[in-house]
C-alpha cells in the first residue's frame, strides 16, 4: 500500500524505529563505536541524535538553532550529546523510550521518516546488518527528496538525472539514466556516496561525484 499520509508516514517512522532497535540490540562496545556513514558520527552517535530528532518540536527547535547562531552541526551536536546515555546501552534505551514519538521541528513528515531510514542504513551497512525497510516506505522518502532540498540537498543531488527504481513505482526528474533499488537511490540523493556503487546507467558518474562533494 502506498505510505502518504501523515498517520502512514508516523506509523512507517515508528515501525523504522523499532526494527532499528531491534537490529542494535545485540551490538557490543567496538561495535557501538564503529564508524557510521554519517560523517564524523559513530554508531552510537546516530542513534543519539535519532532520539534527539524525535523529542524536539518547532519551538525548541527555533531556540536551539538561535543559541547555535543557526549552525546546523553545532545544533546537532548538542541535542546529540543530551540524548547520548552514559553507556550504548543506556543510549539504545532513551531511543527506544521515543519510538512511537510525532515530535518534529515542521510538519514535514515524510522528511522525518527519512531520517529514519537513512541513519538506519548509515549504521547497518558498516556493521553489515541486512536490515531494509519496505519498498512503499522508502518510496515516500524518495518521492520527497527528489521534489525539495530540506535536511539533505537531496533535490540538487538528482538535477538534471533521470532516476528510476527497478523494484518499485519511483521515478523522477529527466536526463542521463541511474537505475537501482529504490533504497540505493534515496541513499544517493541523501549523499551516500557507498550506495552508488548498487546503482546502473550513464547518470552514476554525476551523481557519484555529487554524493562525494556533499
Amino acid at each position: 500500500m502506498p505510505v502518504t499520509t501523515p498517520q502512514a508516514l508516523w506509523a512507517a517512522a515508528h515501525a523504522e524505529r523499532a526494527a532499528l532497535a531491534g537490529d542494535l540490540a545485540d551490538l557490543d562496545e567496538a561495535q557501538w563505536a564503529e564508524p557510521s556513514l554519517c560523517g564524523r558520527w559513530s554508531v552510537e552517535e546516530v542513534v543519539a541524535h535519532l532520539s534527539a530528532a524525535a523529542s524536539t518540536g518547532r519551538a525548541r527547535w527555533l531556540v536551539s538553532m538561535i543559541g547555535a547562531r543557526f549552525d546546523a552541526d553545532v545544533h546537532n551536536d548538542r541535542r546529540l550529546a543530551e540524548h547520548r546515555g552514559g553507556t550504548p546501552a543506556e543510549t539504545l534505551q532513551r531511543f527506544r523510550t521515543v519510538g512511537d514519538s510525532t515530535t518534529a521541528p515542521s510538519g514535514h513528515t515524510a522528511a522525518w521518516l527519512g531520517e529514519v531510514v537513512v541513519h538506519a542504513q548509515d549504521v547497518r551497512r558498516p556493521l553489515g546488518l541486512p536490515g531494509r525497510p519496505p519498498v512503499p516506505v522508502v518510496t515516500a522518502v524518495a518521492r520527497f527528496y527528489a521534489a525539495r532540498d530540506f535536511a539533505v540537498n537531496s533535490r540538487t543531488a538528482a538535477a538534471g538525472l533521470r532516476l528510476q527504481a527497478d523494484d518499485g513505482p519511483f521515478a523522477a526528474g529527466a536526463g542521463p539514466l541511474v537505475t537501482g533499488t529504490t533504497l540505493a537511490l534515496t541513499m544517493a540523493m541523501a549523499g551516500r556516496a557507498a550506495f552508488c556503487e548498487e546503482l546502473t546507467g550513464p547518470g552514476v558518474p554525476v551523481l557519484r561525484d555529487r554524493c562525494a562533494r556533499s
